[in-house]
């Protein structure tokens, strides 16, 4: 009997310290950060030819909220591994961070694999994207290969703000979730 618990003990301790991340998870790419005020993320992008920024031409409002938004393409730029990039500011900061991968340049397993060697296991996983949190930041891999930072707090407001109900097929998915 104490054989068995030392292993189970043992399996457990491996599994904790498999999802344990060795580095906190990442607020931004290079010198752009989540919280930034929209001038610093500009200047920022100018300083590193990835992202591909060309000006304020790459900055707009979105049509809804207002809310200012930087569309970037770093895919002009032969030695960056970067493609589409936004960032969304919320309340005069930068809220979301997405940059689309180059999938000539780089491989999703590559990223993924870097990803975990360096944060751990994702929290969740699923076909469309792996997805790593704490109580500031929502890290997330999605297919087919794009790394999305996002202020968690922001994420969480907005969320309690849409009060979306489920539609009827999610309810159902979920019904039928709950009786396997």
């Amino acid at each position: 009997m104490k054989i068995g618990f030392f292993k189970s003990f043992i399996l457990s301790l491996a599994f904790s310290l498999s999802t344990v991340s060795l580095f906190a998870l990442p607020d931004g790419y290079g010198p752009v950060k989540l919280g930034m005020d929209v001038d610093s993320v500009k200047e920022a992008l100018k300083k590193n030819q990835n992202f591909g920024y060309r000006g304020d031409r790459d900055v707009s409002l979105t049509p809804i909220t207002k809310d200012i938004l930087i569309e970037t393409d770093g895919a002009n730029n032969p030695y960056s591994f970067f493609g589409r990039c936004t960032f969304q500011f919320v309340d005069d900061k930068l809220a979301t961070i997405s940059i689309s991968l180059n999938p000539e340049r780089i491989d999703h397993y590559s990223v993924f694999s870097k990803l975990c060697e360096k944060y751990g296991n994702p929290a969740s996983i699923s076909p469309a994207k792996s997805q790593w949190s704490d109580d500031s930041v929502i890290f997330s891999l999605e297919r087919p290969l794009t790394l999305k930072y996002m202020d968690a707090k922001v994420f969480e407001d907005k969320q309690k703000a849409s009060h979306v109900n489920k539609t009827y097929s999610e309810q159902l998915r979920d019904e039928f979730l709950e009786g396997l």
